[in-house]
Formats: C-alpha cells, sequence, structure tokens
C-alpha cells in the first residue's frame, strides 16, 4: 500500500498545534477558580516543596487538616535517637500549632526553659543523653570539682522528670525515655532559630 506523505504530514501538523495548544495553556497564569481551590479555607496549599512525594502528601494533610478546621497550623514529626545502648523513635502526627502557643500564654514553656536553660544542667544533660552516666564519672566528664556540684545541678533535672536514676544499675543515671524525643525536637528547633536561611540575628544579651 502506497503511503499519503501529504496527509501524514497534515496530521503532524495537527498534533504540534495540539501539543502548542496545550504549552499555552499550562503558561498562563490560574484563574480565579483555580486559585481558590489552591486554598482550603485560610491556608494556602504549597506544592513542590519537597521532591519526596510521600512527604508532600504529609504535608497535603497537615494543610487539609488545618484549613478545615480553621487551625493556624499542624506539624508531624518523627525520629529515631540512639546512643549509650538505648533507642528512641518517636512519631507524632498532626499536632495542633493552637495548643502548643497555649504552652506560652500558661506560662508552661518558661518553667520548662527556666529548668533547663542553664549551662551546667544541659552539659549534665547532654553528658547522660550520650550515655548513662554515675555522679563520679559526670565529675569527670563535665570538669567538676566535687559531687556536691553535680547533686546541685541533678536535682532540678530529677524533679522535672528529665533524668532518673537506672532501675537495674543503681546509681547511674539515665534520660528518661519519654523525654528523649522533647530534647531532640527542642534542640533541633534551635537549629532552626539559627539557620539563617530561617533567620537572622544577635543571641548574645
Amino acid at each position: 500500500m502506497e503511503r499519503n506523505y501529504g496527509l501524514e504530514i497534515d496530521e503532524l501538523k495537527g498534533q504540534l498545534e495540539e501539543i502548542k495548544a496545550l504549552l499555552q495553556r499550562s503558561s498562563q497564569p490560574p484563574s480565579k477558580v483555580q486559585s481558590e481551590q489552591k486554598k482550603i479555607g485560610h491556608i494556602e496549599k504549597m506544592t513542590n516543596m519537597h521532591p519526596d512525594p510521600s512527604i508532600m502528601n504529609i504535608l497535603d494533610q497537615l494543610e487539609n487538616v488545618s484549613g478545615s478546621n480553621g487551625e493556624s497550623g499542624a506539624i508531624t514529626y518523627l525520629g529515631v535517637y540512639s546512643s549509650g545502648g538505648r533507642q528512641s523513635t518517636w512519631i507524632r502526627n498532626q499536632v495542633n500549632t493552637d495548643d502548643l502557643l497555649t504552652l506560652i500564654e500558661n506560662k508552661t514553656a518558661s518553667k520548662v526553659l527556666t529548668c533547663i536553660g542553664n549551662n551546667d544542667r544541659l552539659n549534665i544533660l547532654l553528658a547522660i543523653l550520650k550515655n548513662p552516666m554515675t555522679v563520679a564519672q559526670l565529675v569527670e566528664t563535665c570538669g567538676y570539682n566535687s559531687t556536691g556540684q553535680v547533686y546541685h545541678h541533678i536535682k532540678p533535672l530529677i524533679s522535672a522528670d528529665l533524668i532518673v536514676e537506672d532501675a537495674q544499675n543503681k546509681g547511674l543515671y539515665i534520660v528518661q525515655p519519654h523525654r528523649v524525643q522533647g530534647i531532640i525536637m527542642l534542640l533541633a528547633g534551635i537549629s532552626d532559630m539559627l539557620d539563617p536561611k530561617y533567620t537572622e540575628g544577635n543571641w548574645e544579651e
């Protein structure tokens, strides 16, 4: 059968015109209807913020929940931390940011930060987080002159249920397993505050 080159060329031209029209439509600014579809309630839907589709799916769910419920926002976080022969793994999903802001309003955040916002306590917390330690080991590791100094600083940490004496090894102090994620996430938040991509400023008083 003899090919009809003229007809084939006409068909190719038609296909090229269709492709051209599609490209023109995709380059045009979104219509009002399309723009409205990119918002759920007061929350604007964000796209292409991360190359991993599974992460974008989580963000999509957070946007939908926050917008539908009229909340200021929501966060999901998960992680794992393993050190000193102990491991903590955590997942918290769709945490309401309005509830988090309440921690400032009711002064809970201030109490927690005051408790650990001391360089000595933070150093002790870090040492025990890396590896369970006795008071004598803390004296050597953290550079104190006496066990009395260490006891002075660990008392508030024990009262706050951040560290505890290991039930299986008397005299050995560990970070409470259910507190590990909070400590790590607090440090993650501090890291964000210091990252010049997010903020700039002088943290010295």
